[in-house]
This record gives C-alpha cells, structure tokens and sequence, in this order.
C-alpha cells in the first residue's frame, strides 16, 4: 500500500495523529505509530530503495514495507504541536483521541505541563523516563522531574473519562525520548507548514501481549561510505570499545517483561556499548528470563531463525548492511497451562508470521534500519563490495555460538 500525499494541504486538522512507538527500544530516529499495525519513521532516500528492491529471501526477515505519507508539524489552539500524517482519503473532522490510547495520553499530559505558550521547543526540557513513584502522579510530570536513566521501569496512567484510573501499562522510555529529539529539531529548523516524507513499515510487535524486543547492531562496521572523516573516526571508536570489534553485534536495545513485578525491564544503547564479551552474554540471558524463570523454550525457535537467516546473508552478494539493527521479539505473555487432553502449548501449530515451523513458540528476528546499507545496483553508489557481508555473517555467528552456550546450560 503506497499513501500519497493530501489533496488539500489547507487543512492541518485533517489526516492521521501520529503516536510516539512505545515499543522503540533502541536507535535515534523517532518511530511513530500510524496505526494499529503501521508505524512510520523519516525517510531516508537509500533506506527506502533497499526496501523497494528488496531480495525475496530477505523479505521473511524485514518489516513488511507500505510505501510513504506525508507528514506535517500541526499546533492546535493551544499551542499543542503534533505530527500528522495526511493519507489519500482523510476525515474532515477534528481529532479524536481515544482516553485508551496510553502513547498519546502520555504526549499530551506531557505537552500540558510544559504550558501552552506555543513554543513548541519548550518541549525539549523534558528528560529520559523513570518509574511514576507516585499512583496519583502523571507520567508526565514523573518524566519531568526523573534522572536520565533508562534502566528502570516506567509506568503509563490510564484514566477513563471521570478520572477514574483503569489501567496501568509499563513502557519503554526510549521511543518518548527519540520523539521528542526528533520533534524539537523539526520545530526549530523547520517551518509549522513544512512537509516531510516518512516511510510506512509493518509494526512487527504488534499481534504480542507484552513485546519483548532486543535490538542488536550487527556487524564490525558502523559507518556509512559516505560518513564524513570525524563521523568515520567516531562510529570506528565506538566499535572498538564495544563488543562490535570482538562479537560483531553489541546490544542497542532491550526490553523484557517481568511476570512477578508487571514491567518491561529496558536497557539503552549506551548500557550495551559498555558491556564485556561476559556482560553481553548475561544480558542475553537477562532478555530470556522473565524475573521468575528462563524461557528455554525460546532458545529453539531464535536459533532456528537465526541459522535460517544466517543462510540468507550468505548468499546475498555486495550486501553491506552497515549501522543495520536486528530485532529479535517474543511474547512476554505465557501461554496458558495445558489443560488435560490438550496439546502442549509449545506444540500447538503457528500459522501466523514469522512462527517457526514444527509447532515451536513464537518469535521474530527482523532486520531494521538500512539508511547505511550498500549493494551492487543501489543508485549513486560510489563503491561496490564482492561476496556477502563478512562482518554481518560474524556477529550472526556469535550470536548463535552464545544462544546455543547458553541452551545447553554453559
């Protein structure tokens, strides 16, 4: 599905409200959610062909890509600012914002407290997400007054439409933080009316209860051909002082339900740069515990993706997937307990995307982020690569070398 622009530019109430992505664990690019089932990120031409030529055997592996919208900066007369998206058939009518929705009651209590004085780049004092301490705080003002940490839990307060809390939701902090970076810059260096370009992707989290997500920058590599001599010498710092250098991957990302307490346990980017060969491995183990137990039963099914995924990479030749991410996912919602008679839950048939053959549990490995990525054929490209990316193929093949570690209890 491609959406075009709007026809009628005019109206900044008509179009889609764009949400921030809760479940954005890792990168610095805003992620939003355009739907149920779509999110939306800033496109970036090289990003974008990679997707429209994708190789079919990639494509098991990749978030399902649903063409471009155009999206603008919206201030209502509040003061408020938004980012709406403007699809081909639009409603005519004001927003409706569902009390349900816990990303969008967490923006807008958010920009309430920064006031309504229409400066929109007043948004920017707002710091990294830590645990609402209080019931009766706001999220909001929870985020306002917290330390920039990341390695805490954070809560979502639902109330219904008397004020009445019905719900109480954990989330990651990241995606908030990227949305407001992302939303500050374009406020400052662009005009209200300004119209951009984002690309529409498969919510790949979406069919999971609690989604635990890792996100793994692959490779030995970070930067792009075309990265400037300071850029360069900066992402080839980090590599060397990560476990990038020795494992080729390294940890961007992570959050992980924990069953006993009701919360994603959520771990940033630079908690993964300062990890050893050791801290990498426990925290690959961390993502498969639960806080009560390790979910053995998803150690087959990654492995199996991984080794499937591990043959695509070697065959794709002049790949080179720099500053690329992997997603690995699972539910943090159980299965329930087998009733007598019954199939066991991990032997029950999975039909739907990315479930493993052989009735195992579910989970997706998912390839993201190719803003970097270079091949044979791709327009303007400067310099071209024979043979698959060995980078690539070596922290895939250390990855699956710890998970197998791991399985058999090492």
């Amino acid at each position: 599905m491609v959406v075009q622009n709007s026809a009628d530019a005019g109206d900044m109430r008509a179009g889609v409200q764009l949400e921030p992505f809760l479940h954005q664990v890792g990168g610095h690019m805003s992620v939003m959610k355009y739907d149920e089932h779509t999110v939306c990120k800033p496109l970036v031409s090289r990003e974008q062909r990679f997707y429209e030529s994708l190789p079919l055997a990639m494509k098991r592996f990749t978030p399902q890509y649903k063409g471009t919208v155009t999206v603008h900066l919206w201030k209502d007369s509040t003061g408020h600012l938004s980012l709406v998206a403007n699809p081909v058939k639009e409603s005519r009518e004001p927003f409706k914002v569902s009390t349900e929705s816990a990303a969008v009651a967490i923006w807008q209590t958010l920009q309430q407290t920064t006031g309504s004085s229409g400066s929109a780049c007043a948004l920017a004092q707002w710091p990294h997400a830590q645990l609402a301490r209080s019931p009766k705080e706001s999220p909001a003002k929870a985020l306002l007054r917290s330390e920039p940490h990341l390695n805490a839990p954070a809560f979502s307060l639902v109330e219904d439409t008397n004020g009445n809390q019905v719900e109480r939701k954990s989330f990651n902090p990241w995606g908030l933080h990227c949305h407001q970076a992302h939303l500050t810059r374009l406020c400052s260096e662009y005009p209200e009316n300004k119209r951009h370009r984002f690309l529409l992707l498969e919510n790949v989290v979406s069919q999971y209860t609690h989604p635990c997500v890792l996100d793994l920058k692959m490779g030995t590599r970070q930067h792009g051909d075309d990265a400037s001599e300071e850029k360069k010498a900066r992402h080839m710092r980090k590599c060397a002082q990560s476990t990038s250098a020795c494992l080729g991957v390294r940890i961007c990302g992570m959050q992980v339900y924990q069953t006993d307490k009701k919360y994603f346990l959520c771990k940033d980017k630079y908690y993964g740069r300062k990890l050893s060969v050791e801290g990498f491995r426990q925290t690959l183990y961390q993502f498969l515990h639960n806080g009560s137990h390790l979910r053995r039963e998803l150690l087959e099914p990654i492995l199996h993706q991984l080794q499937a995924l591990l043959s695509v990479i070697r065959s794709q030749s002049s790949y080179r997937f720099y500053s690329s991410s992997l997603l690995v996912i699972y539910d943090g919602q159980e299965p329930p307990e087998r009733a007598p008679g019954s199939p066991h839950p991990h032997e029950a048939p999975q039909a739907a995307h990315g479930s493993s053959p052989g009735g195992l549990t579910k989970v997706d490995v998912r390839m993201i982020d190719f803003a970097h990525t270079t091949y044979k054929g791709s327009w303007n490209e400067h310099t071209t690569y024979d043979g698959p990316d060995p980078g690539y193929i070596f922290g895939l093949e250390n990855l699956i070398r710890i998970l197998q570690d791991i399985q058999e209890g090492e």
